[in-house]
């Protein structure tokens, strides 16, 4: 079994038994828990505005550029896929457990409580851990609308998963030309003040707006907010940080979840759909693991180079990647990319040889609030 290929090995494998399961369950959450610290270490032990660019005030080259590049094109996006998938099979295993023993009004009521309790351990890691990328406060109220949807067929479950995902694109696409507009518009103003052209009331605002962008989203602007950040932080007392935060926190909580509410959605819907499909358990034939492991990790790895090549030669100048964009493409890339790290991580575990390594991962997964709480006082800690 040893020197099998992999595809030999997960063929000859057995399904998952129950208590398997769980196990394999726990050692993904592992997982994904140690590869959101990954990420969130990039947001915190720096300006924010660094997560998805590089700080044009250090090298671009050398090991500067390829923590960026591995972060950016293996891990941004698929490790907090991983860990909304989890949650979805998480729920569905929760509520199976206790409608066997509880009726249904109890079900609901220690559901729902458990999703309060959550948003209140999102709002005191935000607010009090001081961690503005907070996600327990997006997935406590995503996560209600899950319980009415628990009974619904696989099928059903991945045509909500779908409609989520056109939504969701749809939205982000939309938003994307949006912005392009404002470019467009605002150039034509600035090109018309230029000629010493009286500007209509309108062509004011276009302009303004144009202003207000290239100050908020060009490297020069972005190079500013970050090095206005780092001030304000490092030399701030705790009430000091509080304040700053608390604003940013604010405008996460209220726009950012109307602007992305999708992206929690998705991923807990397509996990309740694999879970009762039996794809998640290991039940799926050997041949759709290996298609869904290759044309997911080489679509998703495919769309992350193109565009992070592309951001990286335009110097991480966000108003020339919209300008240079046609199509938002980042939830189609997050979750073809996801699918194939998960159903790599399933053929892995058929091979048993290689279950002693998920087992390592089960201890964090099994903590996995605990773990995901503890990574933010801790960077806290050494950051702040």
């Amino acid at each position: 079994m040893n020197n099998l290929p992999l595809a030999v090995a997960a063929e000859n494998a057995s399904p998952l038994h129950k208590k398997e399961r769980i196990i394999f369950l726990d050692g993904i959450r592992g997982i994904a828990v140690l590869g959101i610290l990954i990420m969130n270490i990039m947001a915190q032990g720096q300006a924010h505005f660094f997560y998805n660019n590089m700080d044009l005030s250090q090298p671009l080259t050398g090991p500067n550029f390829y923590a960026w590049a591995i972060e950016m094109g293996l891990f941004e996006g698929t490790m907090r896929g991983l860990f909304s998938i989890l949650f979805g099979a998480g729920t569905i295993l929760l509520l199976t457990r206790l409608e066997k023993t509880r009726a249904h009004l109890d079900v609901a009521d220690i559901y729902y409580r458990r999703m309060l309790w959550l948003l209140v351990f999102g709002l005191i890691n935000a607010y009090i851990f001081l961690w503005p990328g907070d996600i327990l406060y997006y997935y406590a109220l995503c996560g209600m609308f899950l319980f009415p949807f628990r009974k619904l067929s696989a099928r059903k479950l991945f045509l909500c998963a779908l409609i989520l995902l056109l939504i969701g694109s749809y939205r982000e696409t939309s938003a994307l030309y949006d912005r392009k507009e404002t470019i467009s518009k605002g150039k034509t103003a600035e090109m018309l003040q230029k000629n010493k052209k009286k500007l209509t009331q309108e062509q004011t605002g276009e302009l303004k707006a144009w202003e207000q962008m290239k100050e908020k989203h060009s490297s020069k602007g972005i190079m500013t907010q970050a090095a206005e950040e780092t001030k304000k932080v490092q030399e701030a007392n705790y009430p000091q940080i509080f304040a700053y935060y608390r604003d940013v926190n604010m405008k996460l909580q209220s726009v950012g979840l109307y602007n992305s509410w999708w992206d929690m959605l998705l991923f807990f819907f397509l996990d309740m759909a694999m879970f009762k499909s039996g794809f998640l358990t290991g039940d799926s034939k050997t041949w759709i693991y290996l298609l869904v492991t290759i044309a997911g990790i080489s679509v998703g790895l495919w769309i992350n180079y193109t565009e992070l090549k592309m951001l990286y030669f335009l110097r991480f100048d966000e108003v020339k990647m919209i300008e240079n964009t046609t199509v938002a493409f980042y939830q189609v890339r997050r979750l073809v990319q996801t699918m194939g790290y998960l159903s790599l991580l399933i053929l892995l575990y058929k091979i048993n040889p290689l279950k002693w390594i998920f087992r390592i991962f089960v201890p964090v997964g099994q903590m996995a609030f605990s773990n995901y709480l503890g990574q933010s006082i801790i960077t806290s800690v050494i950051f702040l």
